[in-house]
């Protein structure tokens, strides 16, 4: 498959770099655009140099690069995430803002129809951020919101992180196991 990955300038770059790790294990072409904010989020919430996670993709282009192949419609690509989604990220999308790279590739995604998956990272929403997100939802995109889930018993923040990352790679389609999948309970007969 070949994805689109955008890191936007939200806390939570743990999530964009295990997506990164993983499509990159199972031989996706990933093409990269990561804002000045998300670079100095990197630099603060990981141990990562900015290089480490360029490195991660195939393909790495400026936030102003709206030459990169993705930036138009006839450019055939599988999908795209943007992960964490920043909330001017989210306005711009909801809005129809191409004044970025990422955003100009989510309003492609949209208008041709592809998968696009957003994952805003914020919290408490205000009804502003909420009614962003039902505009995404209502265009097209899917909204994953950065929320931990606790039936597969994480262990650890990594584990936290795989159920996310996981979420994301199941919606585009991308086999993985990184998660316990909810297996329910099981009705007792009673005799």
């Amino acid at each position: 498959m070949e994805i689109v990955v955008g890191i936007s300038g939200a806390s939570g770059v743990a999530y964009a770099v295990r997506l990164l790790r993983v499509l990159r294990e199972k031989g996706n072409i990933i093409h990269l655009v990561i804002t000045d904010s998300a670079a100095k989020i990197i630099e603060l919430e990981t141990d990562f140099l900015l290089k480490d996670v360029q490195d991660l993709a195939d393909h790495v282009y400026a936030s102003s690069d709206f030459t990169a192949p993705f930036a138009s419609g006839s450019h055939l690509y599988d999908g795209m995430v943007v992960i964490p989604c920043s909330m001017g990220t989210l306005s711009a999308i909801a809005c129809g803002s191409s004044d970025t790279l990422i955003t100009r590739a989510a309003d492609v995604c949209l208008k041709e129809k592809r998968r696009l998956i957003i994952v805003p990272r914020e919290t408490p929403l205000g009804l502003v951020q909420l009614r962003n997100m039902v505009v995404a939802a209502e265009a097209g995109a899917v909204v994953l919101p950065a929320c931990p889930a606790f039936y597969s018993q994480p262990r650890s923040l990594d584990d936290l992180v795989d159920v996310l990352v996981g979420r994301v790679l199941d919606l585009l389609g991308v086999e993985n196991d990184l998660y316990r999948r909810w297996q329910g309970t099981l009705e007792r007969k009673c005799l």
